[in-house]
């Protein structure tokens, strides 16, 4: 796109200060319930990049030993002013990515968990020690800083999704390079700086923009060590061989094709409407979306009431509060998903509410499409098979329970599922066999507090540790094993001991 000059230009974040970037390819970054051009956004050069590196290297020379108290205190700040700032950090997701303003305030109500459980980090980052472990010898472990770490992260959750990574890096002693969606940064960038208002040295937090080759080069830089990813599956499982390859510590969190398992024995109403909050919230732009309703036996015969309820969903602007879900953050994703409702159709789904003609009155260009429920979804179709991330349902009937966990389980995905029932002994038959990392019962969206880690299994993550709880801290940590022995001075006790024994 041609950039206006009036349209204001977004820079990095580099030591502390605003870095106007000398790229020559930049981004427009739109509103995608008008189309409208809001900022400018560049694409970093490896200058810039190495700059913003180079930033981190030194801040982490004296940041590592920066208290744990001191960090807790900026921590504390930083969550006071994520909650002083809410309105407008709401307005930003909105303006660049579409969702309402409802659950732009819910995403950055979850982001703020992760910033709250890094106030703890004065229990979190504690070693081990044995005394005695042998006669007079002490064994003990530090947990220390590893060095420069680096976010990168999807376009949906653009508050959220740093908060899974830099606030937990820092606070145990390491320093960061954010590179956020290129989609939607504005509120990112507003996210970094009110951690630098919180207290945060130069150098300790950076932001760096653009698209893949910015990926890549963060992915190749010798001195980063470590690399945090939430994205989809083509560009995690591309930024986890990437980087390790190059020798660097990665967690990469990915694609999903989430199931929600509905029992005869559920609560209708609760059941239904849960199902589709999480199938249609955020114009199913969620990783954690329940795109696959699972109907077990008799709850096949709920399928008009999803229907009906489906239809009567209010499409709008994400600035209209009493909208359910607003447009998908651009053309591209609106077309993509276009064209997989279509290929549904020709390829046998039964469409019962296609909501690929959705207008919205005073907002003709705006990327909306509303909810849109197939039946009779098989393996094998490309709408089972993708992941769409927009607003559509698919709808699947199978006979028993053990059908439902053989059918999610054959899936290659393992993000999220959900059951909702009123028999614990279904449930627990469920949370033990079903091949998922992260499950809900009689919760739509099971995406843990902020505490327990953010889990995953099969295509859906790879590396050994999830962001959050204690994962989080071991991934951003490495360990060091201390052996002591002290002596009294001018001991002569013992003699040459050639063995590798402690006695």
């Amino acid at each position: 796109m041609t950039t206006t000059k009036s349209v204001p230009k977004i820079h990095h974040l580099i030591d502390g200060k605003s870095y106007e970037s000398k790229s020559t390819e930049w981004r427009d970054v739109v509103n995608p319930a008008t189309q409208e051009v809001v900022a400018s956004v560049p694409f970093a050069t490896q200058e810039e990049l190495d700059i913003a590196v180079a930033s981190a290297k030194k801040a982490f020379k004296t940041w590592r030993n920066v208290s744990l108290s001191n960090r807790m205190r900026i921590m504390l700040k930083f969550q006071q002013l994520i909650r002083d700032n809410v309105g407008p950090l709401a307005e930003l997701i909105t303006r660049e990515h579409g969702k309402t303003l409802p659950d732009a305030e819910g995403e950055i109500s979850r982001g703020l968990e992760v910033v709250e459980h890094a106030c703890s980090i004065t229990s979190l980052q504690l070693g081990e020690i044995a005394e005695n472990a042998a006669t007079g010898v002490e064994v003990f472990t530090l947990m220390q800083p590893i060095g420069v770490g680096a976010g990168i992260t999807a376009f949906n959750f653009p508050v959220m999704l740093p908060c899974f990574m830099f606030p937990m890096a820092i606070v145990s002693g390491n320093t960061f390079i954010l590179k956020p969606s290129e989609q939607d940064p504005s509120s990112s960038m507003l996210l970094a700086e009110l951690a630098h208002q919180a207290g945060l040295p130069p150098g300790v937090l950076n932001v760096v923009h653009g698209g893949p080759d910015v990926a890549n080069m963060i992915c190749d830089h010798p001195d980063i060590k470590a690399i945090s990813f939430i994205g989809s599956t083509k560009v995690g499982t591309h930024i986890y061989r990437r980087g390790s390859e190059a020798g660097k510590r990665v967690q990469s969190m990915m694609g999903a094709k989430n199931h929600c398992v509905i029992m005869p024995d559920a609560n209708r109403s609760q059941a239904i409407n849960n199902l589709l909050g999480s199938a249609f919230g955020a114009a199913g732009q969620r990783c954690m979306a329940n795109s696959v309703t699972v109907l077990v036996g008799d709850a096949k015969n709920w399928i008009d009431e999803i229907v009906q309820k489906s239809a009567a969903m209010k499409v709008g602007p994400g600035t209209d509060r009493s909208a359910d879900l607003g447009p998908l953050v651009n053309k591209h994703a609106k077309a993509r998903a276009l064209a997989l409702i279509d290929s549904g159709v020709a390829q046998g789904a039964k469409l019962l509410l296609d909501g690929r003609k959705c207008v919205v009155p005073g907002y003709e260009e705006g990327n909306f499409i509303g909810p849109t429920i197939f039946s009779e979804v098989k393996p094998g179709m490309d709408i089972y098979d993708q992941e769409i991330f927009a607003p559509v349902l698919d709808i699947v009937c199978v006979d028993t329970l053990d059908d439902a966990i053989a059918f999610i389980n054959a899936n290659p995905n393992g993000n999220g599922t959900s059951i909702f029932t009123s028999s614990g002994w279904s449930a627990r038959k469920y949370q033990n066999e079903i091949d998922v990392g992260q499950v809900g019962i009689n919760v739509p969206i099971p995406v843990p507090v902020a505490y327990f880690s953010f889990t995953g299994s099969r295509a859906s993550k790879l590396g050994d540790l999830g962001p959050n709880g204690k994962q989080a801290i071991s991934f951003w940590t490495q360990t060091k094993t201390v052996t002591s022995r002290w002596f009294e001075e001018d001991s002569q006790s013992g003699g040459v001991n050639t063995t590798i024994s402690l006695k």
